[in-house]
């Protein structure tokens, strides 16, 4: 049973999710062989606050 974990900074729409877990679904299907039904896809949205990247916390970056 292929498990796939995505963690992103900030936050995605329910259209967005819904779209990213079709298309993981659907490559392992097509690639891995994998029944689309065995495929669990979990998103995990981090506010940007709680990210640090060289010593600086993301939601001070610019960009």
């Amino acid at each position: 049973m292929p498990y796939i974990h995505i963690r992103l900074a900030g936050e995605l729409s329910r259209e967005q999710k819904k779209q990213i877990v079709e298309e993981f679904t659907a490559t392992m299907e097509r690639v891995a062989n994998k029944p689309r039904e065995y495929v669990i896809v979990n998103i995990e949205e981090t506010k940007e606050e709680n990210w640090g990247w060289g010593g600086v916390m993301l939601d001070e970056v610019d960009g």
